[in-house]
């Protein structure tokens, strides 16, 4: 008995790291993401987001930035004092970004010229230092890198997002290979020709604020209504087990 019980035990606790690791991966993604949801990161989300390829190109730079950063923040958390652990944060990840950009500056120039000095402003990107001093500072390296991993991916994801919304609303069509260096150029939805139908003031500044509203608009709303009916649902619960107790005591009596 002793034995088996040892097993399940260790069975149990298997399946409980395994669900904390998923849920440090997912909680990025959704549940805080870091744009539609703690609505962090709007500088390059209304700067760079234009087309879909700057969108999915940055989110690819942050994705590299964040992941690494976090893998050495959490490597050296033992052994940086905690008076200048914020400035030991700013320089590993400058490090990052000044090697990352001279290779985009190398490899895909169209990029860099279109990112900008919003590219150089990843160093001080409120979602790296944020992951780096909440997180990855208190944890074990696996988990770091996997918390690096989702906050980014969920933050790259928005960017494509907005990016689609604002490139194709805005000029009717997707444009792949212009500034990314896939060795191929595309006009993607070109031939449906709904450029007549396309508003242009969604691919300048003032587009971004109204895609990232109405995005954002739509996030809440759905939140919201996934808390009515989880306070509906635990209502009905409430009541059930009410009425349960009742003729319980009813036929006790």
């Amino acid at each position: 008995m002793t034995e088996t019980k040892k097993k399940t035990l260790k069975t149990t606790t298997k399946k409980n790291n395994e669900n904390s690791m998923w849920s440090v991966f997912t909680k990025g993604i959704w549940k805080e993401n870091s744009i539609f949801v703690m609505v962090l990161g709007m500088c390059p989300a209304l700067a760079v987001t234009s087309t879909f390829e700057a969108g999915f190109g940055m989110g690819i730079l942050v994705f590299i930035v964040l992941t690494i950063s976090n893998l050495l923040v959490s490597l050296i958390r033992n052994i940086v004092p905690s008076t200048v652990r914020i400035p030991s944060y700013v320089i590993i990840i400058a490090t990052e970004v000044t090697s990352l950009q001279m290779l985009v500056d190398a490899f895909a120039p169209e990029l860099s010229a279109k990112l900008g000095v919003y590219l150089a402003l990843i160093v001080v990107n409120c979602i790296i230092l944020g992951r780096a001093e909440s997180f990855a500072s208190k944890n074990k390296v696996f988990p770091s890198i996997l918390d690096g991993m989702g906050t980014a991916l969920g933050f790259g994801l928005a960017l494509v997002i907005i990016g689609t919304f604002r490139e194709l609303l805005g000029t009717g069509m997707i444009k792949l290979g212009y500034i990314l260096p896939l060795g191929f150029e595309a006009d993607l939805l070109s031939s449906l020709n709904l450029g007549k139908y396309s508003f242009a003031i969604l691919t300048q500044p003032p587009g971004g604020f109204l895609v990232i509203g109405i995005l954002l608009a739509i996030f809440s709303a759905h939140e919201n209504n996934k808390k009515i009916k989880n306070a509906e649902k635990a209502k009905k619960e409430r009541l059930a087990k009410a009425q349960q107790a009742k003729a319980a005591k009813g036929v006790g009596a």
